[in-house]
């Protein structure tokens, strides 16, 4: 089977950045499959172009790489422009490359424009995937304000949908929106995953270790809330407890902000270490008492599936976390964390003071991370559910 995969943002361990379709595509060839994927350099990734077309192999997947480029520090206007850039030179693959199924994966939208090109003009079928919900994210959070741009990208998502053979959610928040809206569509559930061959070591120890540390691994951008850990951390320095460390492992438009933030208080115990590779994050995870998942109070964020969340999960690390939405339910399912109530620096606080006081509650806890892990987010059982969905597109 020829599989045509459209994601902007492909990248491996060795880079700074989510390897979900990396770690999907790899396995597909190892079954025997051709896969494709039509990519683009991305500052937190590990791939590069120096021409505006760059062929690449990498583990037996075909690189297409449109040296477009994306950065989250950009200005949304000039994200916005990447975006179509990467779409409209994105079609001539799909409407010359030879392939049975594509898979478009979003956000951004954008990137439906070359799928559905192939579906009208060729009548192949295709597969959309939503990483993220857009616009509505976008629209959520201000970024998109203009309303016949906010009309015009609704209408394309639904265009999206519509002509999709089957919608793909990263998360159960995901695909409840989207069969709210369009009800008629057909979706499955393919979450990220937990990397347990890079991250895992089974039951998190550093429980038993005298000095704490506690983990933030990802995006300092508008969507996230590490100001909340942040804002904690100093409630948290005027008590009385042990020794603890707050590592934030990342980059982003609000990198600056947090800095002066943490040293305007004298957050001794906090330290930024920007973006390092995903290989060397985990040193970082196996030393780690907790790790946070902390977003912004939208309630499109509540749908989120982070992978930091996954890479805890894998190396046997619970989670402090503060949205609303699935996740919580997760957390109190399945007893792998602690939920914050969100813009509360108490609770915030607490949460962390229980993991350093605690030893146990750690342990109950790191065990059932890791748990999650090997049953709900495995990503050797996901790769193959992913697969079948895609074969079962092919059969009609």
């Amino acid at each position: 089977m020829k599989i045509l995969f459209f994601y902007q943002y492909f990248g491996t361990p060795k880079g700074k950045w989510s390897t979900r379709v990396y770690e999907l595509t790899r396995r597909w060839v190892q079954q025997g499959h051709k896969v494709t994927v039509v990519t683009s350099p991305y500052d937190k990734s590990d791939i590069r172009a120096v021409k505006l077309i760059e062929k690449q192999t990498i583990e037996g997947i075909n690189l297409i790489i449109i040296n477009s480029g994306d950065s989250n520090r950009f200005s949304i206007i000039k994200r916005i422009w990447r975006f179509i850039i990467f779409s409209k030179l994105s079609v001539w693959y799909a409407l010359t490359h030879p392939f049975d199924v594509a898979v478009a994966s979003s956000g951004p939208i954008t990137v439906g424009l070359p799928v559905i090109m192939a579906k009208w003009f060729r009548f192949k079928p295709y597969i959309f995937e939503v990483r993220d919900l857009w616009p509505q994210g976008a629209i959520e959070m201000g970024l998109l304000k203009n309303k016949l741009v906010c009309k015009f990208a609704l209408w394309f998502e639904k265009i999206c949908y519509k002509n999709a053979k089957v919608v793909i959610g990263c998360s159960k928040g995901m695909t409840e929106s989207i069969n709210s809206r369009f009800p008629q569509i057909k979706t499955e559930i393919i979450p990220n995953a937990s990397d347990i061959e890079l991250f895992g070591r089974g039951e998190n120890v550093s429980s038993n270790e005298q000095h704490k540390y506690f983990i933030y691994a990802g995006s300092l951008g508008a969507m996230d809330d590490v100001m909340s850990i942040l804002k904690g951390v100093k409630l948290l320095n005027g008590r009385n407890v042990g020794n603890y460390s707050v590592i934030i492992i990342g980059d982003g438009a609000e990198r600056r902000e947090l800095e002066d933030y943490a040293q305007q208080h004298h957050l001794n115990n906090v330290s930024f270490l920007g973006l390092i590779p995903k290989n060397e994050v985990v040193d970082w995870f196996h030393k780690a008492t907790a790790s946070f998942v902390c977003f912004k109070p939208l309630p499109v964020l509540n749908t989120v599936s982070p992978n930091k969340m996954f890479d805890s999960f894998a190396a046997g690390v619970p989670i402090i976390q503060n949205t609303t939405g699935w996740i919580s339910e997760l957390v109190a399912e399945t007893d792998c964390g602690i939920n914050v109530l969100p813009g509360d620096d108490e609770s915030m606080a607490n949460a962390i003071q229980e993991f350093i006081n605690n030893a146990d509650l750690c342990k109950r806890k790191a065990k059932a991370a890791f748990i999650n892990a090997e049953t709900l987010f495995n990503r050797k059982t996901l790769a193959a559910k992913y697969l079948e969905i895609i074969q079962s597109v092919l059969k009609g």
